[in-house]
């Protein structure tokens, strides 16, 4: 194990994650996080339901024959490109294999393609020496501007 896990400092340590990376549609970023809620809560520190989602993009491929698209799609000609709008939607999970087999079932259930492109990397994330008394002038209960207006 690498020397991250004996990392201490007043303002807390390290724990060992996999970072799961998942390309998808926008409209499709809850329908994932509820399946994999089913299997794992997404757990960061005292919080559950934990991701982030990208700002919109672009996916591009170019189906060969055989593919869903080829087969499913009229008239689309194997080797034509095609692009989709998309934003990453980004989860950590505990670095243990049973966890991730899980937690790759959910997501491959309920994304919307049959091949999605999924990342998978062995991570380190911060947890924080919590204390939600904390007089640190940063802190949002302490700062003068509070939590930033929600968008959902």
């Amino acid at each position: 194990m690498s020397d991250l896990a004996n990392y201490r400092a007043k303002s807390g340590t390290l724990v060992p994650v996999f970072t799961i990376e998942i390309q998808t549609l926008p409209a499709n970023t809850d329908q994932i996080l509820d399946a994999v809620m089913q299997v794992n809560p997404l757990r960061f520190g005292r919080y559950q339901r934990n991701a982030s989602i990208s700002a919109l993009g672009k996916e591009t491929a170019q189906p060969e024959a055989g593919s869903t698209t080829t087969t499913h799609v009229d008239g689309f000609q194997a080797g034509s490109t095609e692009t989709y709008p998309m934003v990453e939607l980004k989860i950590s999970i505990e670095r243990d294999l049973t966890e991730l087999s899980k937690v790759m079932d959910a997501i491959l259930f309920a994304h919307h393609y049959e091949e999605p492109v999924i990342f998978v990397r062995e991570d380190w994330a911060s947890r924080a020496a919590y204390d939600p008394q904390s007089t640190n002038p940063n802190r949002w209960w302490n700062n003068g501007v509070g939590l930033p207006d929600k968008i959902d």
